[in-house]
């Protein structure tokens, strides 16, 4: 039986900067009368090919090899980029996402080991998210009784070793460094369920994800190519133009131009994501 292939809705760039992105229930229902700002945004008519560059770009850079190779026969264009080179990337963050990060150090350096050698702090980061794991291995709850855990402490050699063998050599060159491994060594102290403020995100799997994207932006600044999607930018350049309009002027000024409130078309009037539920309005996108 064929695999049926799945269908998710892109908003077009006139959703994207108004946010009138809608369900099928709010489509049937009697629509309010767009803002007049709305209403130009709505003439404009952006080339889909440059919708469609943007979008590749975005399954390129974020390692999506699979989803670009089947947008690009969809689209209709010509797919950019390595689809091997793409897989590496997809493997090591996938490796830093499971605290794996060993593995995600060693495809680092066969793939290019200039990363690490020139950038001293994504290196330390991944040390020390190393260690994190180390300690959180440490530190597990086991299957052994309260009482049992108390008399037979965990053992956190491995967890010391690898600290004050790769990290406590590099902490000295940088402040940042040094605050960074005191902190981290205080998960050795207290209890993992009641971690401060400052302690907790440590553990969180955020972490993981924020070394990960941190790594992929590096690698992709190796291999020449932007170190974050074209439409992360576009954002950024919205909001900021948005923020310019409405601190502008007075009564009848320019912030009088835009709607109360604008969106950036990536979740339906009901609140329900953009993908799941839409108007049919925005391209397809086969994945």
């Amino acid at each position: 039986m064929p695999r049926q292939r799945r269908i998710v809705r892109i908003p077009s760039i006139p959703q994207l900067i108004t946010g009138n992105v809608q369900s099928p229930t709010t489509v049937s229902a009697a629509r309010t009368p767009l803002h007049p700002f709305e209403k130009k945004v709505e003439d404009v008519k952006p080339s889909k090919t440059d919708i469609n560059l943007v979008i590749m770009d975005y399954l390129i850079n974020e390692g999506f090899p699979s989803a670009a190779k089947k947008f690009a026969s969809e689209a209709n264009i010509a797919p950019t980029g390595d689809t091997e080179s793409i897989q590496e990337r997809v493997e090591i963050k996938n490796a830093i996402h499971a605290g794996d990060i060993q593995t995600a150090i060693e495809k680092i350096n066969d793939l290019n080991p200039q990363i690490l050698d020139t950038d001293t702090a994504l290196h330390f980061s991944l040390l020390r998210l190393q260690l994190i794991e180390l300690i959180r291995n440490c530190v597990a709850p086991t299957s052994s009784s309260s009482s049992s855990t108390t008399l037979n402490p965990p053992d956190i050699t491995p967890a010391l070793n690898f600290a004050s063998t790769q990290l406590a050599p590099r902490a000295p060159t940088s402040p940042n460094f040094l605050t960074d491994l005191e902190q981290t060594m205080a998960l050795l102290i207290f209890p993992s369920d009641n971690l401060s403020p400052t302690l907790a995100p440590l553990l969180d799997p955020q972490l993981r994800r924020d070394v990960a994207a941190a790594v992929n932006e590096a690698i992709l600044t190796s291999q020449g190519w932007r170190r974050q999607a074209r439409i992360r930018d576009l954002v950024r350049v919205r909001a900021w133009a948005e923020a310019k309009v409405r601190e502008s002027g007075g009564g009848g000024g320019a912030r009088d131009k835009l709607p109360e409130r604008l969106g950036l078309g990536l979740d339906g009037e009901d609140g329900k994501e953009v993908g799941k539920e839409g108007n049919g309005e925005g391209e397809a996108m086969v994945t």
